[in-house]
């Protein structure tokens, strides 16, 4: 074989190589092409809570209702026992017919130092039964009756209305200012809760 066949076999060779590795350079081009194309499809942002929201079905949370109206009613009783204790201290009688109400609103019951420290720190800010607390637990019974259904939260701020007017009867008189401060809190913050979940279904 001459010196001009081998240069001939070894440029051809070079040349079937060199198109090889073009080959595979392109197709190696080409998947990179769709990886990056599949990144970008996967980057695109598609709207699915819609469908999700819509078909969620909401459940009463009845052990949260229990607990929280078992609480209630431990409260007030606990207010019972206190206020029948200092009426018991100052002589007067205690019944189930005594108006407790009207005896507190009326200044009608001596309250002792203690009592009235306690009270104090019950209707701070952060108090048991301050603004904060007792709003909060008001939004929480309600989505636990809804089962966080925030299309019912207008039915539920109805409710707390209705609830604050039947308290107001009770008391036999206007309640007082931190009564009403609380009613406030708690509507804005169910009202928060409903428009939050309205913006997020106009993303």
């Amino acid at each position: 074989m001459s010196v001009n066949g081998i240069t001939n076999v070894a440029q051809t060779y070079d040349n079937k190589s060199t198109s090889k590795t073009k080959a595979n350079q392109d197709k190696q081009n080409e998947v990179a092409k769709q990886e990056n194309s599949n990144n970008d499809t996967a980057a695109v942002y598609e709207k699915s809570n819609t469908k999700e929201k819509q078909n969620k079905i909401y459940k009463r949370d009845s052990d949260t209702v229990e607990r929280m109206m078992a609480d209630a009613e431990k409260s007030a009783q606990n207010l019972r026992d206190l206020v029948e204790k200092m009426l018991l201290k100052q002589g007067q009688t205690f019944n189930d017919s005594t108006d407790i109400y009207s005896l507190l609103r009326e200044g009608k019951v001596k309250v002792d130092s203690e009592t009235s420290a306690q009270a104090q720190r019950d209707i701070a800010e952060d108090g048991y039964w301050g603004i904060n607390q007792t709003s909060d637990r008001l939004v929480s019974f309600a989505k636990a009756l809804t089962g966080g259904d925030p299309s019912k939260v207008d039915e539920m701020i109805k409710a707390v209305k209705k609830g604050f007017e039947l308290a107001t009867k009770a008391w036999g008189g206007e309640l007082p200012e931190i009564s009403k401060n609380t009613l406030d809190a708690a509507i804005s913050k169910m009202e928060a809760w409903r428009d939050s979940d309205q913006s997020d279904d106009s993303i």
